[in-house]
């Protein structure tokens, strides 16, 4: 029979993890929805959105940190019952947040083509990539205010209402995907008006629950003045996390510039093994994302050692989910055939990139979950940052340069040696657990005094 203290855990994990996985989900069908329609109208059409999509990703880089921040603090201060400093916290946030995507915005509707050419260099893509950047730009400052707001309502009980809204959002998305590709044949034009759209209902629908919620709402009074012992502590925990994000995330762009580089069937089969990557990895996703709620908030109440066992089972649960991951894309590949917009040489890239993302899934479920929800909920936030930046740009990217434009070495293989950094940093991360610098409590509550907890 389960204890009581293990059923209060599953409980908790499958108030989160279900939604949040769904939500992963739901992100990741419009990946595939993008993929299938734009497919149709041409291999070059699906490459060159996929790059585009690389401007997104990078300024969710910045965007992440900024969330991540205000989640470490949100669900140590809700477990503590703070609902003024979550308020503070979520003010903060969106005055950050909406300051990183102004350039992102600008950038992409000003000069779509100069952005193009980072990634790509068929003209072509470089082409269709700018028509889709143009207009799909102004979605970068709608992400800044909704992606906040979402983050909030996560950590305050309203997980649920994050997996209805991101439901919505894909479905209005994939049904304008179709209605503008397919009925109005406007391409990839549509397809960025259909994201704009779906983007518009997302924000709209999150800002009104924010703004008549009772647990939690938007002070304009915290936007404009922040409180300066809150600010200090947000921008200490913060700063680690973005530099870990940075270094990271321009690492895993380099990955795309490099693919893009090696020509069109390399850039389409890494566009759908990304998607299909994603796609299998949306549950190891939900228990990173739920990982990092659920020992902040135990954290925040001083339960040290419970939080350590929920962080042991958490990891665990990765390790499962990460082989689960795995197995399914393996079942994917007789199935690759069906793509029959690849050529056959793009189909023959997908095949091994797919047994690549087999065992890369299950470093990255591992890693998702420690760096990026247990680590920072207690506030070990600088080693995820010294981890990936000696792991990227010290390793895998000069390697993975150097074979493909130095020694030219075949795509498949250049594919392989760019996707071993999250197998080669589990040594380093599983000692940097046990050493339990994460079991932190953050806090400044008159009923929690900050304490830490070292084994």
């Amino acid at each position: 029979m389960m204890n009581n203290e293990k059923k209060e855990f599953y409980v908790k994990l499958k108030a989160l993890v279900l939604p949040m996985a769904f939500q992963q989900l739901m992100t990741a069908l419009v990946g595939v929805s993008d993929a299938v329609m734009l497919g149709f109208l041409s291999q070059d059409a699906l490459s060159a959105v996929s790059l585009a999509g690389q401007v997104q990703f990078i300024y969710t880089l910045f965007l992440f940190a900024a969330i991540a921040g205000v989640s470490i603090f949100a669900a140590q201060y809700w477990g503590v019952g703070d609902r003024d400093s979550v308020e503070k916290i979520l003010g903060i946030g969106l005055k950050i947040s909406v300051l990183i995507s102004l350039p992102f915005t600008l950038g992409a509707i000003l000069c779509p083509e100069t952005l193009m050419k980072i990634f790509a260099s068929d003209r072509i893509l470089i082409e269709y990539g700018a028509e889709y950047l143009r207009i799909v730009g102004i979605t970068y400052l709608m992400l800044s205010i909704s992606q906040i707001c979402l983050c909030i309502m996560k950590n305050c009980g309203m997980a649920s209402k994050c997996a209805y809204i991101s439901l919505v959002s894909v479905v209005v998305n994939i049904v304008l995907n179709a209605v503008f590709i397919f009925v109005f044949d406007m391409g990839i034009a549509g397809a960025a008006i259909a994201t704009v759209i779906s983007k518009i209902a997302e924000l709209v629908w999150a800002m009104g629950i924010m703004l008549r919620s009772s647990s939690v709402k938007i002070r304009i009074s915290h936007i404009l003045r922040s409180d300066k012992k809150l600010r200090a502590d947000f921008w200490k925990y913060t700063l680690p996390i973005l530099g870990n994000e940075i270094v990271w995330g321009f690492g895993f762009a380099m990955y795309s510039v490099i693919m893009g580089h090696l020509g069109s069937d390399a850039a389409a089969a890494n566009s759908i093994a990304n998607i299909i990557k994603n796609l299998a990895i949306c549950f190891c996703t939900g228990v990173a994302n739920a990982s990092g709620v659920m020992v902040g908030s135990l954290l925040g109440q001083g339960q040290l050692e419970k939080a350590k066992v929920y962080g042991a089972r958490l990891v665990k649960i990765a390790v499962i989910g990460g082989a689960v991951s795995g197995a399914l894309i393996l079942c994917i590949i007789p199935f690759v055939s069906m793509f029959g917009t690849l050529t056959e040489t793009a189909q023959e890239y997908l095949r091994t990139m797919l047994i690549v993302c087999s065992y890369y899934v299950i470093g990255k479920s591992i890693n998702m979950t420690v760096i990026s929800g247990i680590f920072p909920s207690g506030g070990d936030s600088r080693f995820g940052f010294i981890c990936d930046a000696v792991t990227m740009w010290v390793v895998v990217v000069p390697i993975g340069l150097i074979s493909a434009f130095i020694l030219d070495l075949p795509v498949a293989m250049v594919y392989i040696i760019i996707n071993i950094d999250e197998i080669i940093k589990l040594p380093a991360v599983y000692r940097n657990y046990k050493k339990y610098r994460w079991v932190n409590n953050l806090t400044k509550t008159e009923s929690s005094k900050k304490t830490t907890c070292f084994a």
